[in-house]
């Protein structure tokens, strides 16, 4: 094997964690068009591509939600579908990364097989953070008739599916008047080795035989209308420089809260670690904030808050660590001769199991009442914080104070450092610069360029204390792994597990030597000096 091929010992897929049938990135362009428009011939749209016609089909979707269409408002749906296309099934679809581009969607899509009586729970426990205890019902049926054109390259490859779609809306489930509304829909879907472009060509086409763009929305939120429109739960906050300090706690709770929601699909499949990374952020974050706007609430409502966002966080961090510190040795592994290759993946196998039992521990959190209780109150606290006569004071003139609280904590860690001070002490004034940072992350909006420029210099900072962190935690894991009685290693790991450290520690010393550089420039006068 060679560095390119280092296994991802820790890694399980995603659809086998979940006990879902499969999962896929669906990438589509969606056109409207009228009840006249005829399907245009692609022969020759994308170079040497075969078109297929296949016969129409008749397919009945039930969508189901929470009576307040929580799941349509955070850009997720949940259907079961019978019909032509084969047999039943339960879709539920993610949103993407990003706002669309060029009119191309990107949905994460998992597929489940099932009779239409019940959500299947590897679907429910998909969705739980959103759903919580509203409980899920159906929200509106779609017949759809569907004529399919499908586009193969010279090799017989798919490379993109359009769909020709008469849809009719029973209005009785989701509200209305009782009559039946129908819309026509054309979607261009592209397989996953697709380009981009391919997309561009065969819509361009279809807009010149009478197709229209149309805005990137699935069809349950078409039926539902505005209310599936409405904007997720956790309402965002607009700041400028005439907020007051009230709206400085609805912006970063509320901010905190999304983010949170929106990451928790991904949590729960588990086969994207930049998903537990935004979802530790959004925790840490929110408790931060908490802190430092603490002076403007409740005093018990922040504590609870924080108390409950820190046994979140330890559940988060425990999975989120053993990803940074398996993907560090990676990397390290790839420095290594070609030899020490296998022995390598070896020892990062039996260490990829301490992700596997933070995953467990994680998994029964996420599904536990104690956090969605927490999803709850913090729902509550985004749309209503329980302000004190503070809050009443214009942002901008509290500002100073509330960073530079944080930003005193900081100076103050950094000069209680002796001469050779200890790592420990290091990584508690990355967690002091890392509230600091925020702190000024929260005001920045309604202070304008100053506390975004201290962001930015107390952020590198960070960024320096945090791999020194790391490397440390590499080091100290791998010397456990080697001096174990529990799992001895052969004499080839345990020098490969020799060599690692040594990477380590040469890590480490290159971060101790710059911090203090890096210091130097975010504690000039010109950066803190509008604080009190």
């Amino acid at each position: 094997m060679d560095g390119r091929d280092m296994k991802r010992t820790d890694m399980k897929d995603g659809a086998m964690e979940t006990g879902m049938a499969g999962t896929d990135m669906e990438r589509e362009v969606k056109l409207a068009a009228k009840a006249d428009f005829v399907l245009p011939d692609l022969t020759g749209v994308l170079p040497g591509a075969v078109v297929s016609v296949e016969p129409p089909r008749w397919m009945y979707a039930t969508y189901w939600d929470t009576a307040d269409l929580r799941l349509a408002r955070a850009g997720i749906t949940v259907r079961h579908r019978a019909g032509d296309h084969g047999p039943d099934r339960w879709t539920a679809k993610l949103p993407g990364r990003g706002q669309p581009v060029g009119g191309l969607m990107t949905r994460r899509e998992i597929d489940v097989a099932g009779g239409p009586e019940a959500v299947p729970e590897p679907v429910a426990r998909l969705v739980r953070g959103q759903v919580r205890t509203a409980g899920l019902v159906p929200v509106a049926r779609l017949t759809t008739r569907r004529v399919s054109l499908e586009l193969r390259d010279r090799s017989g490859c798919r490379v993109a599916q359009v769909d020709d779609d008469e849809v009719t809306v029973d209005q009785p489930v989701a509200g209305g008047d009782g009559r039946p509304t129908r819309f026509r829909e054309v979607e261009v879907e592209l397989a996953p080795e697709a380009s981009d472009s391919a997309a561009d060509a065969v819509v361009e086409r279809l807009i010149g035989a009478g197709a229209t763009e149309a805005d990137p929305v699935p069809k349950a939120l078409r039926a539902l209308g505005p209310p599936a429109l409405a904007g997720p739960e956790a309402q965002t906050v607009r700041l400028d420089a005439k907020a007051g300090a009230g709206a400085l706690v609805r912006a970063a709770v509320g901010a905190g809260t999304s983010r949170l929601l929106r990451h928790d699909p991904g949590v729960r499949l588990g086969d994207d670690p930049e998903e537990v990374h935004q979802a530790r952020v959004a925790t840490r974050r929110l408790r931060s904030d908490l802190a430092t706007l603490a002076a403007l609430a409740d005093s018990s409502w922040v504590e609870h808050l924080r108390s409950e966002l820190a046994w979140l966080g330890d559940a988060l961090g425990a999975v989120r660590d053993a990803d940074v510190l398996l993907d560090q040795l990676r990397a390290d592994a790839r420095l290594l001769p070609a030899c020490d290759y296998e022995p390598a993946a070896h020892l990062l196998e039996a260490l990829g199991g301490d992700r596997e039992g933070a995953r467990a521990v994680l998994a029964g959190v996420l599904d536990s009442p104690r956090y969605l209780s927490l999803l709850d109150a913090l729902v509550d606290a985004a749309n209503a914080p329980r302000l004190g006569p503070p809050a009443d004071a214009p942002a901008a003139e509290l500002a100073p104070e509330l960073v530079g609280a944080a930003w005193k904590r900081l100076v103050r860690a950094i000069d209680d450092l002796g001469e050779a001070s200890g790592d420990e002490a290091l990584h508690q004034v990355r967690i002091k610069a890392k509230r600091c940072r925020y702190a000024a992350e929260a005001v920045a909006p309604v202070t304008g360029k100053r506390a975004a420029r201290l962001a930015r210099r107390v952020a590198d900072l960070q960024g320096v204390l945090g791999d020194l962190h790391d490397a440390v935690v590499a080091e100290a894991r791998l010397r456990q792994t080697v001096t174990s009685p529990d799992a001895p290693l052969t004499p080839e790991q345990a020098m490969v597990a020799g060599a690692l450290m040594e990477v380590a520690r040469r890590r480490a010393g290159v971060q101790r030597r710059q911090w203090e550089k890096v210091w130097r420039k975010a504690s000039k006068a010109k950066v803190h000096s509008w604080l009190r």
